[in-house]
Parts: C-alpha cells; structure tokens; sequence
C-alpha cells in the first residue's frame, strides 16, 4: 500500500476523486481482496463501528456486497428498508437519517432514487455518507470495482480503449467509470442508439458513436449495460427485438472484436437483449470477477472513510 493519507469522510462520487486517490482505494482494495481468501474471513477494521445500509431504492448486488463487506470488517450493521422506514409515515428522508445519526452510527451507506441524495445528506451530518448509487448520476463503489477488475486483468489504464454499450442516457455507471477511466489515462467510446447516447458527451472528452461495429473494433474492455426502463419517461427506441439485433453484443459480431477484449457488465443482466448468455457466460466474460472485487472495494472504501471521522 502507498503512503498516500485518505481524507475524505464521506464518498460520493468519482468525480469528486483524484487519480491519486482512485488509486489508492484500488490498491487498498487490493489488499483487502486477500482476506476473502482466508480460511478465517474477517478483520477487526470496524469493530466499534456502527453502519447503517439504507437503501431507498432497490438492490441486490450492492447491498449485499456492502453487507458482507462491513461483516468482514466486524463492524455492527443495521439494515434499514423504505417499506420498513418512517418515510411512510411522510417524515423527510433528512428527518430521518438526523434521527438515525442522533443514535451515535458512524457510517450511512445509502442508495436513492433521487439524484444528489447523498451530497445532500453528506453535507448536513457528521457521520460518513457512502454512495451505493444515486438516480442517474453516479455509482462511485460500482465504478471502483469496474476499475480493480480492468487494472487486475489489463495492467494500466494509459491509452486503454474502453467501450460502454447501451443505455447510457440514464446510466449513473456510464458516468462514473466515464470519469474514473479519463482520470486514470484510458480512451472511452459511449456506443448506442443516438437517443440513449447524447452528443453532449463529446464535450467530456467521451468519443461517441451509433454504430455497434466501430465501438467493439480496437476495444480492449466492452462493458454492456441494460435497458433502465424504471428511469424512462418515453420510448426511446421501437422495441426491445430492434435495439438487440442492433447493439446487442452476441457470438455474430465477435468477428469485430479484439481476440483478447473482454466483457463487463454491472448486472443485473437481460440476457438476450444487450449481452447473449453464451458471452455473458464464455471466457471472455469478467463478469463474475466484477462481483468478487466488488466486496474487496467496498472493504476498502468502508475502512478508508471510517478511518478519517472524528
């Protein structure tokens, strides 16, 4: 691990993040990742640590992954669930986290709906607020673990050709692996249907196309994305069938790819439609990889923003 000094107690975005500290949570990651190869899985990292995991939106990946990674820690974990929470009852959603913080919890990992959710709360509380995603906007533990995967499997990121394929319109991981992979040295191509990939995105320094050819050629890493139809208002293309025998990515257009290009995908995946299950499930796949790392980048940036509350 470098000597590098974490002072962030709240992360909430990659675009908040300087390579020097993307990099230090991967190689923090990195380190923790050997603890799940233990006969002994666990650390006393967090114990006398309190953390709350309130997810207001839905989850199964990354909520469980943060669940195991604060058990690994030994930290003390609440649970806490809309349907089971007093945002029922019509209490703010800062009415209740300041009653959850007014019961001495170190760290909130909270996942929202609503776009800037955790910079809202991050900015009123004393506790540590960690991202676990927010509307379209951004997915900082998503994006992390997307880049331990590319550094374990690819070595560096300098001059990397990277392709996100889909639906990157509403996609708050597009956006952070977008920022975390320029910071970091890599060349990104957003590919999709011109409704769902904005030309806006140029302007970032994102190369952008629409065709699903000239996005796989020369990329080293093709990272697919669903359909968000729970973040669509309107059709943004004729049918499911029609955007599959265009961007779906299957065995037909492997002949456009590098022999060595492998696959990512943040799950959870509609098989058939952007990713066929003979890839999803082949060699070239790192699919899997990206759910293992996600629990050692999770451990990582659980102890690193613990580490700096008062």
């Amino acid at each position: 691990m470098s000597d590098f000094k974490w002072t962030r107690k709240d992360l909430l975005s990659i675009y908040d993040l300087s390579a020097e500290e993307i990099i230090h949570i991967l190689d923090t990651a990195e380190e923790f990742k050997k603890v799940s190869q233990r006969r002994v899985k666990k650390v006393p990292a967090l114990r006398g640590k309190t953390v709350v995991n309130f997810f207001v939106e839905p989850s199964t990946r990354t909520r469980i992954s943060f669940e195991l990674a604060e058990q690994r820690l030994s930290a003390d974990i609440i649970n806490i669930a809309t349907e089971s929470s007093s945002l029922k009852k019509g209490e703010t959603l800062l009415d209740t986290v300041k009653n959850i913080e007014a019961l001495q919890v170190d760290l909130i990992v909270m996942r929202h709906s609503a776009t800037g959710a955790p910079n809202f709360l991050a900015e009123r509380l004393n506790c540590g607020v960690v991202n676990a995603g927010d509307g379209a906007h951004s997915h900082p533990t998503q994006a992390l673990l997307d880049l331990f995967t590319i550094r374990e499997k690819k070595g560096s990121f300098k001059g990397l050709n990277v392709s996100i394929i889909g639906d990157i319109r509403h996609s708050r991981v597009a956006r952070s692996d977008m920022w975390g992979l320029l910071k970091l040295g890599a060349n990104v191509t957003f590919a999709g249907p011109a409704t769902l990939v904005p030309e806006e995105f140029r302007e970032l320094g994102v190369r952008v196309c629409h065709n699903l050819p000239e996005a796989l050629e020369g990329a080293d890493v093709v990272n697919l994305l669903r359909i968000q139809h729970e973040r669509q208002r309107s059709g943004f293309f004729p049918s499911i069938g029609e955007y599959s025998g265009i961007f779906g990515l299957n065995e037909s257009v492997l002949k456009y790819m590098k022999p060595d290009a492998m696959i990512m995908h943040p799950g959870p995946i509609n098989r058939g439609v952007e990713l066929a299950s003979a890839l999803a499930d082949g060699e070239r796949s790192v699919i899997l990889e990206q759910v293992t790392n996600g629990l050692a980048v999770r451990m990582a940036v659980l102890f690193l923003v613990a580490g700096c509350l008062k």
